[in-house]
């Protein structure tokens, strides 16, 4: 039987050293391409398999943890691919690891993953990135991460980011129906732990006051992001006098519910009440009609903070002080057939 290939063979072959072959097979950027591709030549020659135990033991952390706490499967999805894709490119594994941010023993649940030998670092996502205590503890212990946030944040102490700029996204849909001629525009809200309720909520009532419509407490509602919260919202909304002719729903699943309520209620859309969601998901291309809605590329926000967080830990592995940049992404208006002039 054929004695299996070591890291020294590959290093002999390639004319390296056995340091500069596992810098390739960990993707560092500190070696050139053409080393690499000698290197990947001579691993393809002899079939050589890393060990990825053997470099786990040796505390080559190669584990990127995706910690969520989101009831939308689509977006939960959607970063998961975004995420692996990323590592998969860089040599790295994926742990996805759920948390309930409403439980007990949040923070030392996260410091638990994080001791994790395997875990190179965190990939936080809301409400847990918008959390000053998860995040400045993390950071105190020395725990690499990278956060996914809302709003157009400056640089911190904490380290890089990548935000979403729902307040100006939000601004720009609420601009979009006034220009269509609505003036009673309602606003529907997810969670208020998650700071893009509540960014998108200030974008809204923002473009609201720049043309002069005064927000009406009865139009803004606070709830949940899901289905069944849209739903009954807005058999409330439409029990108004006047009703609404319009809503801004904080998301696509909160949309879809709206939609399904004025159904139930025989109120046209989008004749009698134009129906706007956010991201972009199945939930607004399954529809009928299909909503308008602001694309989110949860993807390419994944991918993003993935790479941020890679740079941020081969950085820290190599001793040196680089400094990685924040990051950001505005959701750009997509108009459908949910909405209409007034």
């Amino acid at each position: 039987m054929k004695a299996k290939a070591t890291i020294k063979d590959v290093a002999k072959l390639a004319g390296v050293s056995f340091k500069t072959v596992s810098r390739v097979i960990n993707r560092e950027p500190s070696v050139g391409e053409a080393m690499q591709e000698k290197v990947w030549k001579a691993i393809e020659e002899l079939d050589y398999q890393p060990n990825l135990s053997a470099r786990q033991l040796r505390g080559s952390a190669s584990f990127i943890a995706f910690i969520y706490d989101n009831p939308n499967s689509h977006y939960v999805i959607e970063m998961q691919h975004g995420i692996l894709k990323e590592c998969q490119s860089n040599g790295f594994e994926l742990l996805i690891h759920p948390v309930d941010a409403t439980g007990e023993g949040l923070v030392d649940e996260l410091l638990k993953v994080a001791s994790n030998s395997h875990i190179a670092g965190l990939i936080l996502t809301p409400p847990f990135s918008e959390s000053d205590e998860v995040v400045s503890i993390l950071a105190e212990r020395g725990v690499k991460f990278t956060r996914i946030i809302s709003g157009d944040r400056d640089p911190d102490q904490y380290g890089p980011k990548v935000f979403i700029d729902d307040y100006r996204a939000a601004y720009k849909i609420t601009q979009y129906l006034i220009g269509l001629g609505h003036r009673r525009i309602a606003f529907l809200g997810g969670e208020e732990e998650h700071l893009s309720s509540v960014t998108r909520m200030q974008g809204y009532k923002a473009a609201l006051e720049a043309n002069n419509v005064s927000p009406e407490d009865g139009l803004v509602l606070p709830g949940e992001y899901n289905f069944d919260s849209g739903t009954d919202r807005t058999r409330s909304l439409l029990t108004l006098d006047p009703p609404p002719t319009a809503i801004f729903a904080c998301n696509d699943e909160i949309a879809a519910g709206a939609l399904f309520a004025a159904r139930i209620q025989q109120v046209p859309v989008p004749q009698q009440l134009s129906i706007i969601g956010f991201e972009d998901s199945p939930f607004s291309r399954q529809s009928w009609p299909k909503l308008t809605t602001a694309h989110q590329p949860n993807p390419e926000i994944a991918e993003t903070a993935t790479r941020l967080l890679i740079d941020l830990v081969r950085a820290s592995r190599q001793g040196t002080d680089n400094q990685v940049a924040d990051q950001g992404f505005q959701p750009q208006l997509i108009v459908r057939d949910s909405t209409c002039p007034r």
